[in-house]
């Protein structure tokens, strides 16, 4: 899977995600951060306000924010599993279900763009070690990954796109 180095890959559901985000930021929070400068100011001398200070501060780090989830939505490269995931591959987007070769334990994941990760919720990065090594594979194949924790081989179960 290769890219620009400066795109960023992501499931339609990551950049929705981001767009959600960057709205609520440029609606919502910028409205409520300048009211609450507004209100500071009116404490009177702003050299020694530090409730204008603060909200200062945090005008500058929303800005970095919104900023920064501008820069990704230009940068994304949307990747949709229906379209462009090979039939039976694992690919980006797509649902993955692994069994622990030795123990039977079964998990699924959905392997998604690297700033989308979250494995507790069953997100896996495709450039993790063993997203690495899921992509392009199919069902009944083996693979070994080698983690922090040691060397563990999964068998794939299954395969398919991500609704």
């Amino acid at each position: 899977m290769t890219t620009d180095r400066n795109q960023e890959l992501m499931t339609p559901e990551g950049f929705a995600k981001l767009q959600e985000e960057l709205k609520y930021l440029t609606e919502v929070r910028r409205k409520e951060v300048a009211e609450r400068i507004r209100q500071a100011r009116e404490f009177g001398d702003i050299s020694e306000n530090s409730e204008y200070d603060d909200a200062k501060n945090e005008q500058g780090l929303l800005e970095r924010r919104i900023s920064e989830l501008q820069r990704r939505l230009r940068n994304a490269k949307i990747v949709d599993p229906a379209s462009s995931a090979e039939e039976g591959a694992v690919d980006l987007g797509t649902r993955v279900t692994l069994r622990v070769v030795g123990d039977g334990r079964e998990r699924t994941f959905q392997i998604v763009g690297a700033n989308e990760a979250d494995p507790a919720s069953g997100k896996l990065s495709h450039a993790s070690p063993v997203g690495k090594a899921l992509l392009r594979r199919r069902v009944g194949e083996k693979v070994r990954v080698s983690t922090p924790r040691g060397a563990t081989e999964y068998e794939i179960v299954s395969v398919e796109a991500a609704s």
